[in-house]
């Protein structure tokens, strides 16, 4: 191959690598540009524990197939061990999810490293409990991470964060307000997602934080919460868990859509994210 020739195919195949690296970062670029504007008639979908339809929650098989679904964020939920190593496990303890017992912080990571995760049904897999670190890596320039801490030991999870140069992409999420203020002592910038179990919880929740998203539930959700909400330039999630997506299932997909958006709400977390994309791209809400 003369000079000319090599050149053209390296200068070529540098294009297509840089051309690869840059749609990654577009990809989170473009759900965080949306994230921040509350007003926007896109509406975000969450997949609740990862993609676990098939696949065991929170695990790598799970995240990785929330991001080939096309979800905008990932809902996961964190424990640390003894020795400081972030694992994902929804339940206090982990006698649900894997051949184990007992609460998993209580355990080391090589300790936990014993045990296999678990399908709803009780099958055993081969899977092990997923690290933090692990699903950083995956969602990493792709998707929004929503950070349910089932932890007060804190500084692990920014440990991860910061070493995977992820803290941009993820939402910290709980219903202790403290917890959340101590999110914003280690740092500042975090977008935190307070719960509000009422109108006025969320006005104080506006109040103490400045949060781009407000976690609300059905029993209160009305137009005036949702004008309280996005009048501070902040986004409303609301969960389809249970029988707005048990309505997607049964083919009244209308009428779960019209409890979940028609006062205003525009992220929404599911169990369904394969069958609540196609509908939102349908009413022309995910443009």
């Amino acid at each position: 191959m003369n000079k000319n020739k090599f050149f053209q195919s390296f200068t070529i195949l540098f294009a297509l690598l840089l051309l690869v690296s840059c749609g990654k970062e577009q990809a989170i670029d473009r759900i965080l540009e949306k994230f921040h504007d509350a007003h926007s008639n896109y509406v975000m979908v969450a997949a609740h524990r990862a993609g676990h339809n098939g696949h065991v929650e929170n695990s790598i098989p799970a995240i990785k197939h929330a991001i080939e679904v096309g979800v905008d964020i990932i809902e996961l939920d964190v424990k640390v061990t003894t020795d400081s190593v972030v694992v994902l496990n929804h339940d206090r303890t982990i006698d649900r999810t894997t051949t184990g017992t007992g609460d998993p912080e209580s355990y080391s990571w090589k300790e936990l490293q014993k045990f296999r995760l678990k399908t709803p049904d009780g099958t055993v897999t081969d899977l092990q409990l997923a690290t933090f670190e692990e699903a950083l890596n995956l969602a990493k320039g792709k998707v929004m991470i929503d950070i349910d801490l089932k932890t007060s030991n804190l500084k692990p999870v920014f440990d991860a964060l910061k070493k995977t140069e992820t803290l941009n992409q993820v939402i910290f999420f709980d219903s202790d307000f403290e917890i959340l203020k101590e999110v914003q002592h280690y740092y500042p910038e975090a977008n935190v997602m307070p719960r509000a179990f009422s109108y006025g919880l969320a006005d104080t929740a506006l109040m103490i934080f400045d949060a781009p998203v407000v976690h609300i539930d059905d029993s209160f959700y009305t137009s005036e919460l949702t004008q309280l909400i996005k009048g501070k330039n902040a986004r409303i999630w609301i969960n389809a868990l249970g029988d707005q997506d048990r309505l997607i299932n049964a083919g009244e997909s209308d009428q779960a859509l019209a409890n979940l958006l028609d006062k205003g709400a525009n992220i929404i977390q599911t169990d369904e994210p394969e069958k609540l994309i196609p509908l939102l791209e349908s009413k022309g809400r995910r443009k």
